[in-house]
């Protein structure tokens, strides 16, 4: 299911029939574009280190402590360490995202305030 192509293109029409960007407006989305990948760039740095920092301590404690060994399968250990890495990419990407937004609302005031 979904919307027919030549539905779907004059959807696409119409929609940009009505909006005209300014090169502000325009400048404004790609420095939004850049934050997020941005973000993206930062996240999965600190999910790879994550992955690492947590597997190494999860796989050595399976083995050699007793109670890991009986009681965490290979599911278990795939669940703390995929949660690590999840977090660690959520956080810091979120975390990035808005340091870089922080960044253009100082921007856009700084400019404002030059145009004035």
């Amino acid at each position: 299911m979904g919307i027919p192509s030549e539905m779907r293109d004059i959807w696409i029409k119409h929609r940009e029939a009505l909006v005209i960007a300014s090169p502000a407006e325009e400048q404004k989305v790609l420095r939004a574009r850049n934050c997020t990948q941005e973000g993206v760039r930062a996240g999965f740095k600190a999910a790879s280190i994550a992955c690492v920092a947590s597997a190494v301590p999860t796989l050595v404690a399976v083995r050699a402590i007793p109670w890991a060994k009986a009681n965490l399968n290979y599911t278990a250990q795939a669940l703390i360490i995929s949660a690590a890495s999840v977090a660690a990419y959520f956080i810091t990407a979120d975390k990035t995202i808005l340091e870089c937004a922080r960044r253009n609302a100082q921007f856009q005031e700084t400019m404002r305030r030059q145009s004035n």
